[in-house]
């Protein structure tokens, strides 16, 4: 399946620099426009491979109380960074990739600061379950913000393939329609978790303690498992 997703990728990604190319020799933008879409569908793979918060999403959601709406938003949020934080590296590229970049497609420092943020957001999540907290209002969307803040590497590849071919407008319009794939994605992880969080709720609805004991064990165990995600991540890097 991996293997799949990768070749699947691969044979896109080779079809847009193509057009990346022909657009950089005088060619015809109406025909770039046509091919677009396949960006959604590159985005759309490129998320499902590891990575791309996922877990971090699902393991929040399913500790909150976020609804349907709540969630879409955070993984919109979520998506935005990610391909946002690619785009604003490729286009600063000149003075901050050999500071940011330690690897091709990486930037640990945004990375690390990505992680320490969640590790502090899972402490918060975790005292809040043993301390009965209330939910804040805006949490969510500054965790799609905080596990966004790592870039998008194939955004960064294609944004800096098109800068140096002399046609950004071209990736940036890629970049809009693989932030769209990826959402649509993560918006799927984001809806099975909070479905699956709110039938544990209809099953419990007799047994208000317990369901009140439950909900605060999972949200403490998310919370538990964010911040352990997050050191050990840290660490190993």
């Amino acid at each position: 399946m991996f293997q799949a997703l990768v070749e699947f990728q691969r044979s896109i990604y080779l079809a847009l620099a193509d057009q990346i190319k022909l657009l950089s020799v005088g060619g015809d933008w109406l025909a770039f426009l046509a091919f677009l879409p396949m960006g959604l569908l590159f985005g759309a793979a490129h998320a499902l491979t590891p990575g791309h918060s996922k877990a971090v999403l699902a393991t929040y959601l399913a500790g909150s109380d976020a609804k349907v709406s709540r969630g879409l938003l955070v993984s919109i949020t979520l998506s935005f960074t990610h391909v946002a934080t690619a785009v604003l590296i490729a286009v600063f590229s000149l003075p901050l990739v050999s500071i940011a970049l330690g690897s091709v497609g990486r930037a640990p420092p945004l990375e690390g600061v990505s992680r320490g943020l969640l590790g502090l957001i899972g402490v918060w999540m975790l005292w809040r379950s043993v301390s009965h907290g209330h939910h804040h209002k805006h949490e969510g969307e500054a965790v799609g913000v905080m596990a966004g803040l790592i870039p998008c590497p194939l955004t960064l590849f294609v944004m800096t393939f098109a800068i140096s071919r002399g046609v950004p407008g071209a990736g940036i319009l890629l970049a809009i329609t693989m932030m769209v794939g990826v959402a649509l994605t993560l918006s799927s992880v984001a809806v099975l978790s909070i479905l699956f969080r709110e039938r544990l709720v209809h099953f419990f609805d007799s047994r208000p303690r317990l369901f009140d004991t439950i909900s605060r064990a999972i949200e403490g165990a998310a919370g538990l498992a964010l911040a352990s995600v997050a050191v050990w991540q840290l660490t190993a890097g």
